[in-house]
């Protein structure tokens, strides 16, 4: 006897149920019936779902098969590494725009060795070859069977005696994807390993560094066995693909810590890239428009941002997509920034904060949140400073980048204070206004400029009414290059205040589009540039008046050199005397407008007697060139005399004494008979003459004398020599040897040893001087040489050479 409804049987027919103890129930009956429906009906939704779920399974380890050998094919063409190969598979892919599994498929069927073309029927039966798909695809294996051969063929020559792959999963949980050499019951306990726990595997994951059996132990859990209370000796290695952790490979010693070196290491680095290429394989190309839902359905400004990668490292991100709330902070349209470079777009604020978090998401894979980010985005010449929270998830390789204004201000506040006290400073204000809606914002400040009441705003159209006639053109171009031509422009123009007074005010307005490329909002700034201009009207006449300071101070050195040039004598100086042969030179001073009292004179005596003279007036300009015009015509007027050159300075200062202005210098005065070479000499405070001669060189003794214009009773000492054919005697001024960190003795020595013998031009030999000169006084210089000529052979005389 039974008590309820019995099932179906085998048959399919169901059993009458019998009545209840206590009668019937329908509506018992009914929810019950239901409730069975419904439970069949979740069996069998069950059902499906493992049905689809195993051929999805089977599909995709064939697809990774596929992939495997296509990235292996790759590797031993190319001869680079496999994580390089499954890289340029995944590049090839996006570039020809199939899936990843469909270009590996391509590459293999075309890669192995296809059977032979003929019209006839392919070949069947148990001797037909194998199509080349089908031959790879068995000979790939698995993930597991990979880390077997791993253990066997890598890690196992190292004696380690066990292999573990870990990946990391959303959520930052790492699973056991495969292992080889651990026991069953160890693997099955190690299967998954949530977030908070700290093992090697995850600091790896983390900290993306290598850890090698020599490094301290590992402080927290660690999958292996422990002998003797000792931890297992693991190399832990992150595995690493297109700049993402895809997990860890761990190999584990059984005793000691092995010493590996640097090429165990670079073994153990290349298993752990083939680990990855097989753990995370390039996914095919997902459009942005895939996401396009996810975007528009936040509630925050937010962006799809791809990776740009280059040797395995993201150096920027292209901007996909940006969703419907998000606004520029620079006010550019949407439409404008896909497929842009976010380091081109925001330069500034990636380095102030944002490209660190991106970077860290997309290579650790797990989202991230930054609470508070004083971010500055500048184009343009704007700047704009935002405190922005920020919030980065992967969605697969791309990253969801999604930000909000910090509800707390202050520090935005700061900011805003700073820029106001800026602008202030700087006479600028900002405005924007909406032509559609007629809403105009003026900055605090621009009512000032316009000496208008708070209240008062003045629109842009009607901007010309308060400029200056004159500069009414001006504004109506920028007005109409602004709102019709839809370009940034701007004008510098007299602002007319309702008070009569003017404000020199410079202008730049931009116009803002919508995505339909009409105009949407004009932003500009106003510049109070009146200090600026009257400077630069002040600049302009302080100008004029240095162009004339300069135009006076050229005439007066013109003056002083024609001046000069007029006074001394013609070069070379002319010389009837024979057997006599004289040069001279003069260099004016470095500095044009220190026109000096350097002179010279060489002239022939009514005696037959040449005079010879140097000086040098204290003083530069107008003042000593006219002093040295006095002594130089005053001693040669005096000379034809027949006086000696002693009474000659003397009465030389008694000229100097009674100029109108006090008059000082130095001079030599010399008297040479060409016939017989003999000559008579005196000096007044200058540097006595140089004979040169062919065996050398030799300063004539300094006969007493003081500075002409020193002393109303002053008396020259005379001294003689003589110069033998061959001989040259050279005067000169200090302005040749004079120096500031030497005596002048050390100078002339210097000079004449540099020089050497004069040679048969004189010219050319006080030019060398002139090179040589070791001055450093910027002075003007005067240098006379005179050589007494060998007599010439009779006429018809013979001279054998």
């Amino acid at each position: 006897m039974t008590d309820g409804p019995r099932p179906a049987g085998r048959s399919g027919v169901p059993v009458p149920p019998t009545a209840p103890p206590y009668g019937p129930d329908p509506a018992a009956d009914s929810a019950a019936a239901e409730a069975q429906g419904a439970v069949a009906r979740q069996l069998a939704g069950a059902v499906r779902r493992l049905q689809h779920a195993v051929e999805r399974m089977r599909a995709e380890e064939g697809t990774r098969a596929l992939v495997d050998l296509a990235t292996g094919m790759l590797a031993e063409r190319l001869t680079v590494s496999p994580a390089e190969a499954a890289a340029r598979l995944a590049a090839l892919a996006r570039q020809a725009g199939v899936p990843v599994a469909a270009l590996a498929a391509d590459i293999v069927g075309r890669t192995a060795e296809a059977p032979t073309r003929d019209d006839g029927p392919a070949p069947s039966g148990p001797g037909a070859a194998t199509p080349a798909p089908a031959r790879a695809l068995a000979a790939v294996p698995d993930l597991a069977g990979a880390v077997e051969a791993v253990l066997q063929q890598g890690a196992a020559p190292l004696g380690a005696h066990a292999v573990l792959v870990w990946q990391r999963l959303p959520g930052g949980s790492l699973a056991l994807a495969a292992q080889a050499g651990l026991p069953l019951a160890e693997a099955e306990a190690w299967s998954r390993v949530p977030p908070g726990v700290d093992t090697p595997a995850r600091q790896a994951v983390t900290g993306g560094e290598d850890r090698w059996p020599d490094a301290a132990p590992p402080t927290g859990p660690a999958a292996g066995p422990a002998a003797g209370g000792a931890t297992t000796p693991r190399a832990v290695l992150p595995l690493l693909a297109d700049g993402r952790r895809l997990g860890a490979l761990e190999v584990l010693w059984p005793g000691p810590a092995p010493a590996l070196g640097p090429p165990q290491r670079r073994r153990l680095r290349a298993l752990a890239d083939l680990c990855a290429t097989l753990l995370g394989h390039p996914e095919p190309p997902v459009p942005p428009d895939r996401h396009a839902d996810l975007l528009d359905g936040l509630l925050d400004p937010a962006l799809l941002l791809e990776p740009v990668l280059r040797d395995g490292r993201v150096v920027d991100f292209t901007v996909l997509r940006t969703n419907r709330l998000f606004r520029d902070p620079l006010g550019r349209p949407r439409s404008g920034l896909d497929g842009t470079s976010l380091l081109e777009t925001y330069p500034m604020a990636c380095a102030t904060g944002l490209l660190a978090p991106l970077l860290r998401a997309h290579e650790t894979g797990e989202p991230r949140t930054d609470d508070r980010l004083r971010l500055v985005f500048q184009g343009s010449g704007i700047a704009v400073p935002a405190v922005l929270r920020i919030a980065v998830a992967p969605l697969g390789p791309r990253l969801l980048l999604s930000w909000q204004r910090d509800t707390d201000r202050s520090g935005e506040s700061e900011q805003t204070d700073l820029l106001r006290q800026a602008q202030r400073l700087a006479r600028v204000a900002g405005f924007e206004e909406r032509p559609g809606s007629g809403r105009i914002l003026w900055n605090e400040g621009l009512s000032e400029l316009f000496g208008l009441p708070p209240e008062s705003v003045v629109p842009l159209a009607r901007l010309a009414r308060h400029a200056h006639p004159d500069d009414g053109p001006a504004v109506r171009r920028l007005v109409d290059t602004v709102q019709h031509r839809l370009r940034t422009a701007s004008a510098v123009f007299r602002l007319v205040r309702p008070d009569g007074t003017q404000r020199y005010t410079r202008v730049v307005a931009e116009p803002v589009v919508d995505e339909d490329g009409r105009l949407d909002t004009v932003r500009g700034a106003y510049h109070d540039v009146s200090a600026q201009h009257w400077t630069e009207v002040a600049l302009g006449a302080t100008r004029a008046r240095l162009a004339d300071s300069e135009q006076e101070t050229a005439e007066r050195e013109q003056l002083a050199l024609r001046l000069q040039q007029a006074i001394l004598p013609a070069v070379p100086p002319p010389l009837g005397a024979p057997g006599l042969r004289a040069a001279v030179r003069y260099r004016p001073a470095a500095k044009r407008e220190r026109v000096g009292g350097d002179w010279y004179d060489v002239m022939v005596l009514p005696d037959r007697q040449v005079l010879l003279a140097v000086g040098d007036v204290a003083g530069h300009g107008i003042g000593a060139a006219t002093g040295m015009v006095a002594l130089r015509h005053a001693l040669r007027g005096l000379a034809v005399t027949g006086a000696g050159p002693g009474q000659l300075l003397a009465w030389a200062n008694a000229v100097a004494l009674r100029e109108p202005e006090q008059v000082t210098a130095t001079a030599v005065c010399v008297l040479l008979r060409p016939d017989d070479g003999s000559l008579r000499w005196a000096r007044a405070g200058h540097l006595p003459p140089i004979r040169l001669a062919p065996g050398g060189a030799e300063v004539l003794p300094l006969p007493h004398g003081v500075l002409l214009g020193a002393l109303a009773d002053a008396e020259y000492e005379e001294y003689t020599a003589r110069l033998v054919p061959g001989d040259v005697l050279l005067l000169y001024t200090d302005g040749l040897v004079e120096r500031r960190d030497r005596p002048v003795e050390e100078s002339v020595d210097q000079l004449i040893r540099a020089a050497g013998p004069p040679g048969p031009d004189l010219e050319q030999y006080l030019d060398l001087l002139l090179e040589l000169s070791p001055a450093d006084t910027d002075d003007d210089t005067c240098l006379v040489a005179v050589r007494i000529e060998p007599s010439e052979p009779a006429e018809g005389a013979r001279t054998d050479g």
